[in-house]
C-alpha cells in the first residue's frame, strides 16, 4: 500500500450520516506496542441527533461523554460484557452523535490480527464491530482518543487516494429502536463487510425474514474468538 496522511478535523463532516459515508475508504490505524495495525473502512453505521438507538439519546453520561466531543474522537465501549466496539464522534462539540465502525479490510499488521482472531479468514479478521476492535487491539483505554491528532489511534487518507467506491445502504444491524432507518453504509463487493448477504446484494431481493420479525434489525456480528484482547 502507499503512504497514509492523517485526516484533518476540518475535513470531517459534522453530521453523523454524512460522516458515516465519508469514512468509507478511509483507513483506521493503531500504532500499538506490537507494531502498526490498520485497515480500510468498508462498513459504518450512523447514530445522530434524535436517534433513539444512539447511546447519546438520553444525554451525556460518564460512559458516553466522548460522543459529545468534536468530530473525530474515539468512543469505545464494552458490549454485553464480552467485546468492545468503536465509534467516531460525529456532531458539533456538545451535541451527541457517532459513527459505528463495523468492518475493515485488513492492510497492515495482519499477522498480529490473526493471533487475535484465531479461526477467521483474512478478509473476516475485522468484519463486525467486535471483530474489528479485537483484531486491532482497541479497548476502553482508547476511549476519547483524538483521531486527528498525534497519537496511537488515528484516521488516515491513503496515498494515492483510491477511486470512488460504490456505496450500499441498509437498515442498521442488531438494534430495536429506530431500526427502520437506512443508516448503515458499506462498500459494495468488499469481502469484509459484515451482516447477512441479503443486506448487501440487491439481486437477492427483499428481506427474507418473516414479517413478524422485521420490526428489529438483524443481530450483530460477533467475534469468532477475541484471543488475548489486552488492548495497547
Amino acid at each position: 500500500m502507499g503512504s497514509l496522511r492523517r485526516l484533518r478535523r476540518s475535513e470531517l463532516p459534522a453530521d453523523a450520516a454524512q460522516l458515516a459515508r465519508f469514512l468509507l475508504g478511509k483507513v483506521l490505524v493503531h500504532d500499538s506496542r506490537w507494531g502498526r495495525m490498520s485497515g480500510r473502512i468498508v462498513e459504518t453505521e450512523a447514530y445522530g441527533v434524535g436517534d433513539a438507538a444512539a447511546h447519546s439519546f438520553r444525554g451525556r453520561t460518564e460512559r458516553n461523554h466522548s460522543m459529545f466531543l468534536r468530530p473525530g474522537h474515539a468512543y469505545v465501549y464494552f458490549v454485553y460484557g464480552t467485546w468492545f466496539a468503536m465509534n467516531v464522534s460525529a456532531e458539533p462539540e456538545g451535541v451527541g452523535g457517532g459513527v459505528l465502525l463495523r468492518a475493515l479490510e485488513p492492510l497492515q499488521g495482519i499477522e498480529r490480527m490473526r493471533t487475535r482472531r484465531t479461526g477467521a479468514t483474512d478478509p473476516r479478521l475485522a468484519s463486525g464491530p467486535g471483530c474489528l476492535a479485537a483484531a486491532l487491539g482497541i479497548d476502553r483505554s482508547l476511549d476519547g482518543a483524538d483521531l486527528c491528532a498525534s497519537g496511537t489511534l488515528w484516521l488516515a487518507n491513503p496515498r494515492p487516494c483510491g477511486g470512488p467506491v460504490e456505496v450500499g445502504t441498509s437498515v442498521r444491524i442488531g438494534i430495536t429502536k429506530d431500526a427502520h432507518k437506512p443508516l448503515r453504509f458499506f462498500v459494495r463487493g468488499s469481502p469484509s463487510v459484515s451482516g447477512p448477504r441479503w443486506m448487501q446484494d440487491p439481486t437477492l431481493g427483499l428481506d427474507p425474514r418473516p414479517a413478524r420479525s422485521r420490526g428489529s434489525a438483524p443481530p450483530p456480528s460477533l467475534p469468532l474468538t477475541q484471543g488475548k484482547n489486552r488492548g495497547s
